[in-house]
């Protein structure tokens, strides 16, 4: 069955880049859900998709017309400790297409089976992180963060095993490429130069392909991710988003968000908050992800230094200059990100303390990150608008205090209250995938097949900039006994 038109590029790079293989059979595939929107996007027939023989394919249990399917190898530092080889120990690419947008993308599904990089695991997903996944990679999409998306979901008829026996489950992942630093970290450790050449030139194509006529195209490859990075953190933290696990394994070349492990947003703001169960030391907290992005791709740099120049010293120099990229690209990105949140649609040099004040006074109230900057456009169309506010502080003189400088500063913008609220609404969502909720979601369809929570969630979250009538409860945060304070990986 020709369900996708592919153009698989990546099969046709060395061997050592891949193994090709084809996934493991299922004992019972039963479809979960299929996005049809994506599918639109990639000029694939949703209906052919939710077919037997559709669910055949996303399960693994039929290889498609046109797939040269393979696992691919990469490395990674995993909490700054480096592993030489890692490689996909539970995914396959089937192949890539080309959407009706010109943009290439891979497909790829996840669960499918032990591979050579299994590492002794058994290859498969539990319902539960392909859920997560479904519903947090649909809701960064919807509130236009570059992201991987989920094109399907299907269960397998088997249990895996964790803690306990669960329902496996495979997700049918769509991503502009799976090229992360990891990858280069592969060739590099293999002292594999013509393979990193290789590569560099493969994603300068695929990702970046006007650098190509650069004057020193490595460098500039160098530069562009740096500056993809920076501003991809910078919007995860715009939203209270805080992945988990950045591993240089999960550092995408592209610049999208990958693999939604132990990932969460933040309820009550916290810059040290950490949900991931084996962060024990809160490397990945929220307020270290720009340091640990920088740290990433500060690896990159280093595999990078045989094609920058012919001696270290001066490809040294080369990427030490692409590296001070990212913090101008990062502040710039998020200062005006916390500017827009706060209504100020100029630039002025006490906007940043402003913000930080605010931030810091929300920390010391345990305010709601989410609501509090939905709640501050309503203010800023009127002092009837504070009490919303208000609410969300244990102590009220607290918001009353910092206001009076806020008032001051949008008095000093003549915009019409009306239109500066519509676009501070515009940059702070009234929905997010809330954790309480999606942990809700998962534990109806793993312990009473109920995906009615799940579905529900996800038209909830595929509109988080609207207040919507009736998904009241989509905006609330968890009371004390819902809160959720670890998240698991499900690996």
């Amino acid at each position: 069955m020709a369900l996708f038109a592919f153009d698989n590029s990546y099969a046709r790079l060395p061997e050592r880049f891949h193994v090709r293989m084809p996934p493991t059979p299922v004992a019972a595939p039963r479809l979960v859900r299929v996005n049809h929107g994506l599918a639109a996007l990639l000029g694939v027939d949703a209906a052919a998709l939710e077919s037997p023989e559709g669910v055949a394919v996303l399960a693994g249990n039929a290889v498609p017309e046109g797939a040269e399917p393979l696992a691919q190898a990469y490395a990674g530092h995993q909490f700054g400790g480096f592993v030489p080889q890692l490689g996909d120990g539970r995914a396959i690419l089937l192949g890539e297409v080309v959407g009706r947008d010109g943009v290439r993308r891979d497909v790829q599904l996840k669960g499918s089976g032990p591979t050579p990089f299994s590492r002794r695991g058994d290859g498969r997903a539990a319902l539960g992180p392909v859920l997560r996944e479904y519903i947090v990679s649909e809701a960064m999409f919807a509130l236009g963060i570059p992201t991987t998306r989920s094109l399907a979901a299907v269960t397998t008829g088997e249990a895996v095993y964790r803690e306990t026996a669960l329902p496996g489950a495979v997700l049918t992942r769509v991503a502009a490429s799976h090229l992360r630093v990891g990858t280069f970290q592969y060739f590099a450790a293999r002292q594999d130069v013509e393979g990193l050449r290789t590569l560099a030139d493969y994603a300068i194509a695929r990702h970046y392909p006007a650098l190509r006529e650069a004057a020193e195209p490595h460098r500039a490859f160098l530069g562009a991710v740096v500056e993809a990075q920076a501003g991809l953190v910078a919007q995860w933290l715009l939203v209270g988003f805080i992945h988990g696990v950045m591993n240089t394994d999960n550092c995408t070349i592209s610049g999208e968000t990958i693999d939604y492990g132990p990932c969460a947003f933040m309820d009550a703001y916290d810059p040290k908050t950490v949900f991931s169960s084996i962060d024990a030391y809160g490397r990945y907290a929220y307020a270290n992800q720009p340091g640990i992005a920088h740290w990433n791709l500060t690896r990159l740099a280093e595999t990078l230094l045989p094609l920058l120049a012919p001696e270290q010293e001066p490809a040294i120099e080369i990427a030490k200059a692409e590296l001070a990229r990212f913090a101008p690209t990062f502040e710039a990105a998020w200062h005006a990100g916390l500017r827009r949140k706060l209504g100020f649609l100029e630039a002025r040099e006490e906007d940043l303390a402003l913000a930080e004040d605010l931030l810091a006074r929300m920390q010391e109230n345990e305010a709601d990150f989410t609501l509090t900057f939905r709640a501050l456009a309503g203010a800023a169309e009127g002092p009837a608008g504070d009490a919303a506010v208000q609410a969300l502080f244990r102590d009220p003189a607290a918001w009353e205090a910092w206001a009076l400088g806020w008032r001051a500063r949008l008095a000093e913008e003549a915009t019409a209250p009306a239109a500066r609220a519509a676009a501070m609404r515009a940059a702070s969502p009234a929905i997010i995938p809330r954790n309480h909720q999606v942990e809700a979601a998962i534990a109806a369809a793993v312990e009473r097949e109920d995906l009615r929570p799940f579905e529900a969630l996800l038209d909830a979250v595929a509109w988080p900039f609207e207040d919507r009538p009736g998904l009241e409860d989509y905006t609330l945060p968890p009371k004390p006994e819902e809160r959720v304070l670890q998240t698991f990986c499900g690996t």
